[in-house]
């Protein structure tokens, strides 16, 4: 089962400016082929479906573990996105054509079908889809699919990096760059263990290393490049059978962390009027809520 925190994994500030060129790139990284609802859903349903478990329990653990986290990533990206559509759309009465401005956007469905938000697909519109799951229930293939998709994945944030120089962008694209190259290890080390091969050697892809982008800094000064987080207080403490032993970038040995990493707050953004979000008269509806609380 789940636990449910309200936190961001890291401290996002809203963006500066509404920028949604950057809102449409990052789409990319939440559902496009090597987005995180591929990495969440894939490691998902490999943790679902893996039989044994018992006797090949740290890899059980190690697959459910990302999972959990890549929850936490697909709710980031979101929020990123969110931020960036923010503000994008022109105030005014539905006569006064107060979304003209955006009729050439990159992304339309973001203003037409979500509100200024968010949605399940990539940069180009194409819906996420199941078949992006791979689940062979053969260990090593499996494992070796995902440091494949963690290596795409990573290919994909670089690009989207350098497709925007917004700092709200950029400093979640950052965090997912450390975030991803530990899970990128992981899945490394863990073909180790099962097949004797270092995989390890193979890294980092595409090869530039995490310092090159400045927004990876502060999270890699922290050593989050060398924590794995299990997401839970009690369960999956066999990580260590795997997550063990020096970083491959020579600075440090990884450790398993339990729990969940500190996170900062959500972010409450405004109303958007002119997208009927999260109403016509939002106003009035923060007083029916606050009625609601009052009433507890």
């Amino acid at each position: 089962m789940y636990l449910r925190i309200d936190k961001l994994q890291i401290e996002l500030q809203a963006s500066p400016y509404p920028d949604p060129s950057a809102a449409a790139a990052v789409q990319d990284l939440l559902g496009g082929r090597f987005g995180e609802m591929s990495t969440l859903m894939n490691y998902t349903y490999q943790s679902f479906n893996m039989r044994g478990r018992d006797k090949i329990r740290p890899f059980y653990e190690l697959v459910s573990s990302i999972a959990a986290e890549e929850l936490g990533h697909i709710e980031l990206v979101s929020a990123t996105i969110n931020t960036l559509l923010t503000g994008s759309t022109a105030e005014g009465d539905p006569e006064t054509a107060p979304l003209k401005g955006v009729a050439g956007a990159a992304n339309r469905d973001q203003f037409l079908n979500r509100g200024n938000a968010s949605m399940v697909a990539g940069a180009m519109n194409a819906p996420w889809q199941g078949d992006y799951v791979f689940n062979s229930g053969e260990l090593v293939l499996d494992l070796l699919h995902n440091f494949f998709l963690e290596s795409g994945a990573r290919m994909g944030k670089a690009r989207v990096y350098e497709m925007t120089d917004n700092p709200t962008a950029r400093r979640m694209i950052g965090y997912l760059l450390v975030r991803g190259g530990v899970h990128q290890v992981a899945y490394a080390k863990a073909l180790e263990e099962l097949t004797g091969v270092a995989i390890t050697k193979m890294l980092p892809i595409p090869r530039i290393e995490n310092s090159k982008f400045p927004d990876t800094r502060e999270f890699e000064a922290q050593g989050m490049h060398r924590k794995l987080y299990t997401f839970s207080q009690d369960d999956y403490k066999n990580l260590a059978a795997i997550w063990k032993g020096p970083h491959p970038y020579g600075d440090g040995d990884v450790e398993v962390v339990a729990g969940t990493p500190d996170g900062g707050p959500q972010v409450d953004l405004p109303a958007q009027p002119s997208n009927f979000s999260p109403g016509y008269n939002p106003a009035e509806l923060a007083e029916i809520a606050a009625r609601l609380m009052r009433s507890m």
